[in-house]
């Protein structure tokens, strides 16, 4: 499902876990009893390989219980630049928009990203109403929040019809984000998908709209690494989002 692949991981990660192995070296009395067995009689070579039978019994069930004492784990994981968080939101006529808002998890990492996002809707598989929202730790998703409220977002739809190319885009986006893709990635807010009766919407919001550097370069590099060639892209601020009433947004640039 996954249109970006990660590179892979150093060979070193997964070398084998050599604990067991030299613990079994360390207790093994195979080197003591074949110095003793060459000089030591018919019976005692029974004696001596009944005995080293017997200890290595005993050390096959010490070493098969080892994981129930202690458990020995290598974890190596890769970090991301910023921590994200993922929000959920299935639309309530009966609660305020905040209170049907929900904090999913926390992203820090590599493999934290990879392990939610097989363990979770596909923004195609969400209801009517619903929403995802990913955004760096510490920003709100709401227009009102202190790092948004000079910003803006790049907005555009996706056709009901085009399941795949919903899905596909998102995660681009996501892995574009985490991934610290944009030059000016220090501008990027989060991205929100918009599942509706219509048309799904997806949005990039940066965190100053009066950057026009950045915001253009934002913009340039969604149409073309996200392959909009066919898709209108529409930058709006926030400020005229809040403001308008039955109107449209106006949009600042177009792509």
């Amino acid at each position: 499902m996954a249109s970006a692949q990660l590179q892979n991981f150093e060979p070193s990660v997964f070398e084998p876990n050599k604990f067991l192995q030299s613990r079994l070296e360390s207790q093994s009395p195979l080197s003591s009893s074949s110095s003793a067995s060459s000089s030591s009689s018919a019976n005692n070579d029974k004696e001596l390989q009944q005995g080293d039978q017997d200890q290595n019994q005993e050390l096959e069930a010490s070493v098969s219980d080892e994981p129930n004492e202690q458990t020995y784990r290598i974890e190596y994981k890769h970090p991301l630049e910023h921590v994200w968080t993922l929000w959920y939101l299935e639309n309530d006529r009966t609660k305020h928009w905040k209170d049907m808002l929900n904090e999913i998890t926390q992203i820090d990492s590599i493999e934290t990203f990879w392990s939610l996002y097989y363990t979770i809707k596909t923004p195609s598989e969400l209801k009517i109403g619903s929403d995802y929202y990913m955004f760096k730790q510490g920003i709100q998703p709401m227009w009102e929040d202190e790092a948004n409220i000079k910003g803006g977002r790049w907005l555009f739809t996706v056709g009901k019809s085009s399941k795949d190319a919903l899905d596909r885009i998102w995660l681009d986006i996501l892995l574009m984000m985490v991934g610290e893709s944009f030059e000016y990635a220090s501008e990027i807010c989060g991205a929100v998908v918009n599942i509706r009766a219509k048309s799904n919407k997806i949005s990039v919001w940066t965190a100053n709209g009066t950057n026009e550097l950045a915001v253009l370069e934002i913009g340039f590099k969604l149409k073309t690494l996200l392959h909009l060639q066919s898709h209108n892209l529409q930058y709006q601020l926030h400020s005229d989002a809040m403001s308008k009433i039955n109107s449209g947004v106006r949009s600042v640039y177009s792509l």
